[in-house]
C-alpha cells in the first residue's frame, strides 16, 4: 500500500503570495469522547517553516505527538488555544462548542491572522476571511499542526482530571468511551467532567462503542 503524502504547505502558498502574511490553520480534539473539554488550536507558520513528521494527529502515537508539540511550539510564528469545558458542551452541543473553541484559539493567537484554513467547519462568529477544507488536517501542514497542539493539549489536561478523579484511568482512554470506562460509569456514575448530555454517560450499560454522544460530529 503506497504511503499517504504528508501535508504540505501548497495552500498558504497561495494565501501568502496574495499577500496574506498572516495564514492561521485551525484544529480540535475531543468531540467525541464523554468526558472533558473539547480543545482547539490556531497555529500560523512562516514561509519556509518546514516540520517533517508533522501530519493529522490521529495517525501519531503519543511519543511522536509529544515531540512534534514541542517542534511546532518552537518553530511557529504564533500558536493559539481554545478551551470549552464539560458543561458547556452540554449546554450548548458538541459542535458549536467546537466552533467556539476554534473561535477562542483564533483570538487566542499573538498575531491576528489575515485568513484561517479550518479543517471542515466554518466560524461563522470570526469575522476573518476564512476556507474549511475536509480533511484539512491530513492535507495542510498549518492545520496538521494544529491537530498535534490541541491533541497534546487535550491529553495533558486529561492526565491532570486522572489525578483528581482515579477511578475512571482518564489517564488511559483520555475520556473515549472505551470499555473499562463504561465500566467506570456503572460502578461511580458521572464525574464533574462526564459530557450528561451524551448517551454513553446517560446509558453506559447500552454504549459500548468510542463514540457514544448524542448530536453531531
Amino acid at each position: 500500500m503506497a504511503r499517504a503524502t504528508p501535508p504540505g504547505t501548497e495552500q498558504e502558498e497561495i494565501l501568502w503570495r496574495l499577500g496574506c502574511q498572516s495564514v492561521a490553520g485551525v484544529d480540535e480534539a475531543g468531540r467525541g469522547p464523554l468526558a472533558g473539554p473539547v480543545v482547539a488550536a490556531a497555529v500560523i507558520l512562516s514561509p519556509g517553516t518546514e516540520l517533517p513528521g508533522v501530519r493529522d494527529s490521529k495517525t501519531l502515537s503519543p511519543a511522536a505527538r509529544e515531540r512534534l508539540f514541542d517542534k511546532i511550539r518552537g518553530s511557529a510564528r504564533g500558536v493559539g488555544i481554545g478551551i470549552v469545558d464539560a458543561p458547556t458542551i452540554d449546554r450548548i452541543n458538541i459542535l458549536e462548542a467546537a466552533r467556539l473553541a476554534m473561535a477562542s484559539a483564533v483570538r487566542n493567537l499573538p498575531v491576528q491572522p489575515e485568513h484561517i484554513l479550518i479543517d471542515a467547519v466554518r466560524l461563522p462568529d470570526v469575522p476573518i476571511p476564512q476556507t474549511p477544507f475536509i480533511r484539512g488536517d491530513a492535507l495542510i501542514l498549518s492545520i496538521a499542526a494544529a491537530s498535534v497542539i490541541a491533541k497534546v493539549t487535550r491529553d495533558r489536561l486529561m492526565s491532570g482530571y486522572h489525578r483528581l478523579y482515579p477511578e475512571y484511568a482518564f489517564d488511559r482512554h483520555k475520556g473515549y468511551g472505551t470499555p473499562g470506562h463504561l465500566a467506570a460509569l456503572r460502578r461511580f456514575g458521572p464525574s464533574p467532567i462526564h459530557r450528561r448530555t451524551f448517551r454513553g454517560v446517560l446509558s453506559p450499560a447500552a454504549d459500548n462503542t468510542a463514540d457514544g454522544r448524542r448530536g453531531p460530529r
